[in-house]
């Protein structure tokens, strides 16, 4: 189980992906560390507020996870997100569309059916989001690297959007770059989550009473219940963060699988290229070799002057122009 430090928080807020196995292993880890409830909001807070438009909204379904998981341990998250919720609406709000507006509507409707706020309060949060400016045209989300996407969830979207931003036919990016992020996506996948001895161990370790249901009956006192009952939320912690890197680690081959797929079908049309290259080069070989030969042939036609006989036959040579002239 990793330990709470506000550094550690902004990284996993910053890894958050808007599929629900994301959000839940997310708001696990932060209930576990609720003592730090007041600094948890305060950075998340900050952190929605530097995030892109398309997650900012997946910023209050963590909210909304923690708050309402959180209640049977303690009111602190539902006080302390109190406390920020209605600029975060309004933030929120303030950058999206229609379609988020309605999501963001809901969320407040299950908040009021469920008495997680007083219904003054969510009509602030509704007023909040009411008085923004006018939306912008609804946009496509894009994809993000190392989400936790639902893998049924807009696959063709996801496959478009790959090969528009990365394809070697539609970027500018140059053969030995697309080298060097293959290589680095497959160093990456060295310290994979299925590679992680480790924590494979820890969870081969855990005690059957966590696994096995029948086995509660053998709690016979109170200390002994909350003692397995603070070994179950740490067992249900480390294997909630194991399976959200587990489904980064798939996401993170299935995108590698669509980068080998571009790369490999890149390489052979450069090879089919350079074959047309090759061939061309090879008839330009062959002409100049002919003309070569031609050239030879016909240098070997022509005569040698230097075997010709002597046509002055040993007479004077003829006077100059100045002894014509001369009156000597």
């Amino acid at each position: 189980m990793s330990s709470f430090s506000e550094s550690a928080l902004e990284k996993k807020l910053t890894e958050l992906s808007s599929s629900q196995q994301s959000v839940q292993t997310l708001s696990l880890w932060i209930i576990h560390h609720r003592k730090h409830s007041a600094l948890i909001v305060k950075v998340w807070h900050r952190e929605l507020k530097k995030a892109k438009s398309s997650r900012k909204l997946t910023f209050l379904y963590l909210a909304n996870d923690v708050i309402q998981n959180s209640k049977k341990k303690g009111p602190e998250f539902t006080k302390d997100f109190e406390s920020v919720l209605v600029d975060a609406c309004s933030h929120v709000a303030s950058d999206a569309d229609e379609n988020c507006k309605k999501h963001m509507e809901r969320l407040l409707n299950i908040w009021k059916e469920r008495s997680l706020y007083r219904g003054d309060f969510i009509q602030q949060l509704k007023l909040a989001i009411e008085d923004t400016n006018s939306p912008r045209p609804a946009e496509e989300k894009k994809p993000v690297k190392r989400a936790y996407q639902k893998i049924q969830e807009d696959e063709d979207d996801e496959d478009d959007d790959y090969r528009s931003h990365n394809s070697p036919r539609n970027t500018s990016a140059t053969a030995a770059q697309l080298t060097e992020e293959l290589v680095k996506a497959l160093q990456d996948l060295e310290n994979a989550a299925s590679g992680d001895a480790a924590v494979r161990q820890r969870i081969a370790s855990l005690p059957q009473e966590v696994q096995d249901v029948s086995l509660l009956e053998k709690i016979t006192d109170k200390d002994a219940a909350d003692k397995l009952s603070k070994t179950v939320d740490e067992a249900c912690l480390l294997l909630a963060e194991y399976n959200g890197r587990l489904a980064a680690e798939l996401e993170d081959r299935r995108q590698l699988a669509r980068m080998l797929t571009e790369y490999i079908n890149s390489q052979r049309e450069a090879l089919m290229e350079r074959e047309k290259k090759l061939e061309e080069y090879k008839q330009k070989l062959a002409r100049v070799t002919q003309v070569r030969k031609e050239l030879k042939s016909h240098i070997q036609s022509l005569p040698d002057l230097s075997l010709l006989p002597n046509v002055t036959g040993g007479l004077a040579p003829l006077p100059s122009a100045g002894d014509l002239f001369s009156t000597d």
